[in-house]
C-alpha cells in the first residue's frame, strides 16, 4: 500500500509514471491503492480477528486488480514491510515467501554424480 502524490495524465485522470524505479514517476505512482483509505491495508489497534480477515480480503480485492501488483509485492518482500497488505499478501504470507525463498537458496543443487567407468569399488 502506498500513499504518493502524483501528476494526472491528459486523459481520463489517470495518473501517468513508469514501472522503472529509475523513472521520474515510479511504479507506485499507478497503484490501484492510492485511491484507497490506509486504514484498508493496515490494522488498527486491538482489531477483533473477524474484522481483520475482513479487511484483508478487501485490501486483497483491491491488490488483485492493481497493474503494479508483482513490483508491489517484490517491494515488501525486499524491504522487507513488516505490517500491511503489500502486493496482495498479508505480512504472514511475505513472511512464509521469504523464508521459502530463503529455504531454496539454501538448499544445494542436487546434480548428478558422474560415475567412472571401468572401476570398481572397494
Amino acid at each position: 500500500m502506498i500513499r504518493t502524490t502524483a501528476r494526472r495524465g491528459p486523459a481520463g485522470g489517470q495518473p501517468v509514471g513508469s514501472l522503472d524505479p529509475s523513472e521520474e514517476n515510479p511504479w507506485h505512482t499507478l497503484a490501484a491503492c492510492r485511491r484507497d483509505e490506509a486504514g484498508l491495508f493496515f490494522a488498527p489497534s486491538k482489531e477483533p480477528t473477524a474484522a481483520r480477515l475482513a479487511r484483508e480480503e478487501h485490501a486483497k480485492q483491491v491488490c488483485a486488480g492493481c497493474p503494479v501488483l508483482l513490483a508491489c509485492r517484490e517491494h515488501a518482500l525486499a524491504q522487507p514491510e513488516p505490517y500491511g497488505v503489500w502486493g496482495g499478501l498479508t505480512a504472514a504470507e511475505r513472511r512464509v515467501v521469504l523464508a521459502r525463498r530463503r529455504r531454496r537458496v539454501a538448499e544445494p543443487t542436487l546434480l548428478p554424480v558422474p560415475r567412472e567407468r571401468g572401476r570398481i569399488a572397494g
